[in-house]
């Protein structure tokens, strides 16, 4: 089948970078290096931050205060020394010139290397970020808008369901067992394995899903996986459980607080209107 690729292009290759235990080096303290630092520490890494201490943000100062995974130093940049054993280089200064310059070093060391406010200068872009750990979401307008990404950021956020994080690390707990009862990567297994993750995110409704503890999931494998199947919420939890745990989301619950006040509303005013009639 033909494959019309002319529209495949002027994007970036969106990923998941995993930088548990790497080292990643910060230069300036401002707002902006509070925001990557924020984004580095949730990625594990550890983070070495060059910046006089004058210029340093509030926010920054705290996450120096609060962590050990952050090795501070009070001074300026001072040459490719500072790039020894770097996995990653983040520039937040307002010198733009300066700023070129780490990153022409640490090109050459073949770092990866992203400088604010400097499109060109940039192997990678950070974008608007929803997080609800461990979802994170990522909208990026590869550049050239970083507040319309804010505002699409904004809409996505208003529009997820509540507990879905909950939804989230359940499953992620299921998988684990299952994977402890299915183990080995690959071939049948591996396929039978998904398929039978997928069914049961396909079926259950995040709410339901939510609910799963360490004895719903030893049913659910019991009960569904051993036997090729996999079975209704109402088959592993009991209805109490249902009904008490969960809860509505705040998006659902908006139009029926409004539908709810405007029939009191109608109902007040036809009340009224036959009232004066009498």
């Amino acid at each position: 089948m033909p494959v019309d690729v002319s529209k495949l292009s002027g994007g970036s290759l969106i990923i998941a970078w995993q930088l548990k235990d790497k080292n990643v080096l910060l230069v300036g303290g401002g707002d902006v290096a509070a925001g990557r630092i924020e984004n580095i520490l949730i990625a594990d890494a550890r983070i070495t931050l060059i910046a006089p201490r004058s210029g340093l943000h509030p926010q920054t100062k705290a996450y120096i205060d609060a962590t050990p995974r952050i090795t501070y130093h009070d001074r300026t940049f001072a040459g490719p020394e500072d790039l020894a054993g770097v996995d990653m280089v983040l520039t937040a200064i307002d010198d733009v010139e300066t700023s070129r310059e780490i990153c022409a070093m640490s090109r050459a060391l073949k770092i990866p290397t992203n400088v604010a406010d400097i499109p060109p200068s940039c192997d990678f872009y950070f974008g608007s970020q929803v997080k609800r750990l461990p979802l994170q979401i990522m909208i990026s307008t590869n550049g050239k808008g970083p507040r319309l990404a804010h505002l699409i950021r904004k809409k996505i956020e208003d529009s997820l369901p509540a507990g879905i994080e909950n939804a989230i690390e359940r499953v992620g707990e299921l998988r684990t067992k299952l994977r402890e009862r299915a183990p080995g990567v690959g071939g049948d297994l591996g396929k039978k394995r998904m398929g039978w993750m997928t069914d049961v995110c396909n079926t259950w409704e995040l709410d339901d899903l939510a609910l799963l503890d360490d004895a719903a999931i030893a049913k659910l494998l019991d009960d569904g996986w051993e036997k090729g199947e996999v079975p209704r919420p109402d088959e592993i939890f009991s209805t109490a459980k249902r009904a008490g745990q969960i809860q509505l989301p705040f998006s659902s619950l908006v139009p029926m607080a409004v539908g709810f006040f405007v029939g009191v509303a109608c109902t007040a005013a036809a009340v009224h209107r036959l009232s004066a009639r009498r």
